[in-house]
This record gives structure tokens, sequence and C-alpha cells, in this order.
């Protein structure tokens, strides 16, 4: 709303402009604070806790819904970063107001699905003792490349914290203290983890569940389904590919799907919505990537038409869910 005339105005010329380059990728990263004492006062369990990890994916995925500009978003422990699209005009680009927006949206979604999540054993909601606290940051990242190196860096380091904390917690639970568990992996490499987890322990890391191993990405995910009283059972069979590794339920998928956007034709009898999907693969090799020129076209060529995307889209839709299949059976067979 604008401000009335007075003579206090002049105080608005102490205000720095913050707007932020044109045509670049923005990455606001979301990171809790002060999450060590907080996580003990709320008893997290260790080395992962999958509910805190689901209510994590949740808070995000209210802020994909809201701001369309953001094209993926991916979270690991207690972080999550969000992608907006380089031709972007969310609050005219303004680094304080994107940030601060986001920021504050994410932690109200944290404390309000709190009780959905953070329950015991018998389906009890757990106290929340006291607020969680996020802080964040918006960077600017030019080329396609810088994107990808991102991403990949934040995935390897979900790796690293991972596989470090899964031995670390193995040790500790099986009666070693926390002081002789650090100084046993001071300097020990991914290899030797692996050795320590599986000969002793009897622990194969590649069999641990794959939102702790590659965490959490979330996609737009086109789904066709039937028109009412055609074939509930057809439309909920596709939600659930779509969803496979979701931390949200079918209803919840299915009542959040937002209608598909203009150019998206269903065939007939078939509905054609688009959902924020969590999924648990790697961004880091080459096939995401080409799978996913529809949200980031190589460096120097235009975005997609809206045919292309649709068929772009299809492509990578399959690909994700190939990906998903591989991995679970390559589980199952492991097990």
């Amino acid at each position: 709303a604008p401000m009335a005339k007075s003579r206090f105005e002049y105080v608005k010329q102490f205000e720095q402009p913050d707007h932020l380059l044109p045509n670049v990728w923005l990455v606001v990263r979301i990171d809790g604070r002060g999450f060590h004492r907080f996580t003990a006062a709320h008893a997290f369990e260790k080395p992962n806790d999958k509910r805190a990890l689901q209510l994590m994916d949740a808070a995000a995925r209210a802020c994909m819904e809201e701001f369309s500009d953001v094209v993926l978003a991916y979270g690991q422990s207690d972080e999550f970063s969000f992608v907006l699209r380089k031709e972007t005009t969310l609050f005219s680009r303004r680094a304080s107001k994107i940030t601060t927006a986001m920021v504050s949206l994410f932690t109200a979604n944290y404390i309000m699905l709190w009780n959905n999540f953070m329950v015991d054993v018998e389906d009890t909601p757990l106290p929340l003792r006291y607020a969680p606290q996020f802080d964040g940051r918006i960077v600017c990242y030019p080329s396609l490349r810088n994107i990808r190196d991102y991403l990949s860096w934040r995935q390897a380091d979900c790796h690293i914290n991972n596989l470090y904390n899964t031995t670390f917690w193995a040790m500790v639970k099986n009666g070693m203290t926390e002081e002789a568990a650090q100084l046993r992996l001071k300097d020990t490499v991914s290899n030797d983890k692996n050795e320590i987890l599986f000969s002793e322990f009897g622990i194969n890391y590649n069999n641990e569940d794959a939102m702790f191993r590659k965490g959490s990405l979330l996609l737009r995910t086109t789904i066709h389904s039937r028109a009412p009283g055609e074939g509930e059972e057809e439309e909920e069979a596709v939600i659930e590919v779509a969803q496979r590794l979701s931390s949200v339920s079918l209803e919840e998928a299915g009542a959040a799907a937002a209608p598909a956007p203009k150019g998206q034709v269903a065939a007939q009898g078939q509905r054609v919505r688009r959902a924020v999907t969590v999924h648990h693969i790697d961004m880091i090799e080459d096939g995401f990537w080409e799978a996913h020129q529809d949200i980031f076209p190589p460096d120097g060529q235009p975005a997609l038409s809206a045919r292309g995307q649709k068929k772009q889209q299809k492509k990578a839709d399959r690909s994700v869910r190939r990906a998903e299949r591989k991995a679970q059976a390559a589980q199952q067979e492991d097990g």
C-alpha cells in the first residue's frame, strides 16, 4: 500500500536497494539455527529421524506450492535449497523480500505441521518445547554449470555427513563413548567407514534408506488421471507411482495437485494435474539433467515451448520413475 505523505518520509532514503541481477538462477537456502540443541531437546532419533525429515519435506512442499517460480527444492538434515527460475520477477527480485518470505513461510509450516509428523509409537504428538529458528540466504548463479555444481555439492554433503553419522552412532549405540567414536573416525575415508559398518555391525550402507543417503528432491510432477467417476482406482494407482517415495499421503497428493499449465491437453476421459512430489534420487550424474531440460535448458538455449515442455516433462517423469524402481530393486536384491 502507498505510504502517506509526511515530513518524516525522508527516512526512506536510508533504505538500500537490494535488487538481484537479472537473468540468473536464484537459490534460497534455509538452515536450522541452533538445531543441535533443538534436536537434543526434542529427542530426535539418531543418526536420522525420518519423522523430522518428512516434516522438513512438508514445509518445503508448502513453499513450492505458494511460490510457483520455485522450479526445484532439495533438502537434507536441517537445510533446504529452493531454486527459482532465471526469469522470475518475484518481489521485483528484491533479495530481502524473497528470503524473508521464504524463511517465514517455511518456519510457519514447520511449526503448524509438527503434530502431523512428530508423534510417538502410539501416534500421540510430541510437545514442541520451544520455537525452532531458521535463517536464510539468497545467492545468484549465472550458468547451468553453476547451479548443477551447487546442487551436486549439497547432495555430496548429504552423503558425506550421513555416512559419518551412521558409523558414529552405530559405534555409540554399541557401547563406545562419543569421544572414543570421534577419535576412531578421525582421518578415515569413505571406504574405511563402509568397512567398519559392514565388518563390525553388519550394516551395508547401500541398504540404508535412500532418504538418508541422497536427501529429498521436490519436483513438479504431471499426473494423468481419470475424470471423476471413471476409474478412481486407476487414478490412485497413478498418483501412487508419482508419490512412490513421497513424504505425504496419496490423499494429500490428490488434494494439493494443481491444474496443469495451459497447453497440456489430457487424453479423452483424463485429467492432467501438477503436483509437488518428493523423490530420493541421484542429481550428480548426467541422467537427471538430461531428463529435466524443461527446467534447466542448456546455457544459450531458449526455454521450451508449451508443447516441448509437455514432451520433456513426460520424459522426465519416466526417468524419475525408472530411477526409483531401480533403487528399490537394488535394495530388495541386496536384502
